[in-house]
């Protein structure tokens, strides 16, 4: 990107395949050849990700709560406010280059199509979507549409997960068959990352002035407002969120995913000693197994995936525990671990 220019990498990388035209307003550069970036999902992990790029043009910022958007707001005075995204995209999709969409998983799919649709480039936080058709379908856009995408797996970026990729193609694990990766129990508490309602189905709360509650619902079906979802805490209701294996998994998974080529899994299955599924509330406690089979000269592959404060069994595995952290995860190799 250095020595291109990023009027010619976005012209170059844009240019379907198969030859065929150019979406119309998908080049709305500014005379010093800045791109015009639009922001979906202002605070939070927004703040994180349109603080990367503050030097490009930020034209435009949606988000429906002014809360959490204030301080972009303020540090971005020119650019234009929406709290509807397909507002934003009806009235500035011809000044629009591209988009970060760092909203709540439920709203990724939706926000994210509307802009490949449009031919816009899009940067979207982890995890990419919110199910598997989601996600498979959104894979298709990209390459039928020709826009550059690109996930906000920041940990992929980082030495560490090259240093254990080299490891491996160097011969140093030997052969890996055994994956163990695990996360520390939740943390429970009122306005934090995650909570627990006192009961459920949760209270309905007053609606604070500054969110607008049915844009934040987007797809998902009606339900009354309660702190325990929004601002922060969503990731806990599998209406809107993940849990520990959307949020947390897609960072200490992707070291063994990428060193070992592991693909699409044959089977998958789930331990779960006390499903939440009638509140569609998450588990506290489960465990996932995953089973790849061979990939070319690689052998079948068993990972798990541990939260909720369960863990391997670290002696079977010959590991000392006082020396492995809250979370982490372990590739246990014939050659070293």
């Amino acid at each position: 990107m250095r020595n291109t220019s990023r009027r010619s990498f976005i012209k170059s990388a844009s240019t379907l395949s198969s030859g065929l035209i150019i979406l119309p307003g998908l080049y709305g550069f500014s005379a010093n050849n800045k791109l015009n970036i639009a922001v979906i999902g202002v605070g939070g992990r927004g703040r994180a990700n349109w603080g990367s790029v503050q030097n490009e043009n930020i034209v435009a910022m949606c988000d429906v709560d002014d809360n959490r958007a204030a301080e972009g707001y303020k540090m971005f005075p020119k650019a234009k406010k929406f709290k509807d995204f397909r507002v934003m995209f009806d009235e500035m999709h011809k000044e629009i280059d591209a988009v970060i969409i760092s909203t709540p998983d439920h709203t990724h799919f939706s926000a994210t199509m509307i802009a490949m649709e449009l031919g816009k480039h899009v940067y979207v936080e982890k995890p990419l979507a919110h199910n598997i058709w989601e996600l498979r379908t959104l894979k298709k856009a990209a390459k039928y549409y020709g826009i550059v995408s690109q996930m906000g797996n920041q940990g992929h970026t980082t030495n560490g997960i090259r240093l254990m990729k080299e490891w491996y193609e160097a011969g140093v694990l030997g052969e890996v068959k055994e994956v163990h990766a695990w996360i520390g129990a939740f943390d429970f508490r009122p306005g934090h990352y995650w909570t627990k309602p006192k009961k459920f189905p949760p209270p309905k709360h007053l609606i604070p002035n500054y969110l607008d509650w049915n844009l934040w619902l987007g797809p998902a079906k009606y339900r009354d407002f309660n702190s325990a979802y929004a601002p922060k805490s969503w990731r806990g209701f599998y209406d809107f969120g993940n849990g520990q294996l959307g949020d947390w998994a897609c960072h200490t998974l992707d070291g063994p995913f990428w060193s070992l080529d592991l693909g699409i899994p044959s089977k998958v299955e789930a331990y779960v000693p006390d499903p939440m599924t009638k509140h569609n509330f998450v588990s506290e406690q489960s465990i996932v197994t995953y089973h790849f089979g061979k990939r070319k000269t690689k052998p079948p592959v068993t990972l798990k995936w541990y939260e909720g404060g369960l863990k391997p069994d670290f002696d079977k595995l010959g590991l000392d525990k006082t020396k492995l952290s809250r979370g982490g995860m372990v590739m246990i190799g014939d050659k070293n671990t």
